[in-house]
This record gives structure tokens, sequence and C-alpha cells, in this order.
């Protein structure tokens, strides 16, 4: 994905959002608290609209995945 980088040395391989040092777990971490996307943007302005919802996307993407539903499925 585009929107996500690794590296050693910026925040010792967290992933942050592109051309950033914003990590991605920061919009989750957000969201989580029940803040909108617009209070993130807001509080990080290196981090683009299009970055966050393309990650988000991806999660949902992950979420909805047929391997995420056969590993997480519930067992009765």
């Amino acid at each position: 994905m585009d929107e996500i980088q690794t590296n050693p040395n910026i925040l010792g391989g967290t992933p942050v959002f592109k051309e950033t040092r914003v990590p991605v777990e920061t919009l989750f971490d957000y969201l989580e608290e029940g803040a909108s996307i617009n209070t993130f943007l807001k509080d990080y302005p290196t981090v683009k609209r299009e970055q966050a919802i393309a990650v988000l996307e991806v999660a949902g993407n992950v979420v909805s995945s047929q391997d995420f539903k056969t590993k997480y499925e519930a067992t009765p």
C-alpha cells in the first residue's frame, strides 16, 4: 500500500503515513476514542485526507476478507 511506509530509521520501523512521522495506529486510536477523521487531520496536518481514507479502506478490506473471517469465526 502506497499510503503506509515502514523504515527502521523512522520511529523504529512503526508503520507511519507515507512522508510523515505519524503512526497509522494513531488514526485508529482517535477513532476508537470517538474522534472524527476531521479532528485527526486537524491535529496531524501532515496527513492527507486521501491517505486516511485509503488506510481505512484497506482495514475494511482486511476485516471483510475470507481469510479474516475464517481465522476469526466464532465457534459455538
